[in-house]
């Protein structure tokens, strides 16, 4: 099954799988935030060279985004983890499938999330990362869903806290679909 958009402009809703989401963050405002994350990182990392590691497959654009609204010098890497499958829900097991390349011990490191709601891949990144010894451990998601944590990580910056609803779009899939889409879709009820 496709997605697809209903309108030509910044669509307010779209069809994925089968099923209706309707516009919840557009685009703009989502470009607002992510460049006021990356002054608010500037700021706090100056001097630090931090290196960022973004969580595959759903934040590399949120990550993309982000590195080009901080005005330091900072690194990327990549780790991937898998936690939902197809599925609109966690399933509550979370699987490595790909290591970090960078050597970040002494480095300060920020890992880059699209979203938090059970806190549980969070949690199993941090412990791993932390195992590396670096100088600082800090994290960076787009989205939080407090009302699904089931474990309560550190989130030193966040982009919007949402209610607990199943969404799509910048960088955000269902059934690896809808990642292409410059907004953020909530799911009708």
């Amino acid at each position: 099954m496709a997605c697809t958009f209903f309108s030509h402009a910044v669509p307010e809703v779209v069809e994925c799988h089968g099923e209706r989401f309707r516009l919840f963050l557009d685009a703009a405002t989502i470009q607002r935030r992510v460049a006021e994350l990356g002054q608010e990182i500037s700021r706090d990392y100056a001097g630090k060279r931090p290196i960022l590691i973004g969580v595959l497959n759903g934040a590399f654009v949120f990550l993309a985004d982000l590195i080009r609204a901080i005005t330091i010098d900072c690194e990327v890497d990549f780790l991937k983890l898998s936690s939902y499958g197809a599925e609109k829900v966690s399933s509550g097991q979370v699987y490595e499938l790909k290591k970090i390349d960078a050597d970040i011990r002494n480095r300060h490191v920020l890992v880059v999330e699209d979203i938090v709601d059970t806190g549980l891949s969070m949690q199993f990144m941090l412990e791993r990362l932390k195992a590396h010894e670096p100088a600082s451990l800090a994290t960076v998601a787009l989205l939080h869903k407090a009302e699904a944590t089931r474990v309560e990580v550190p989130l030193d910056y966040v982009g919007f806290r949402i209610p607990n609803q199943f969404v799509i779009g910048y960088g955000l899939d269902y059934g690896q679909l809808a990642r292409n889409f410059s907004s953020i879709y909530v799911l009708e009820n």
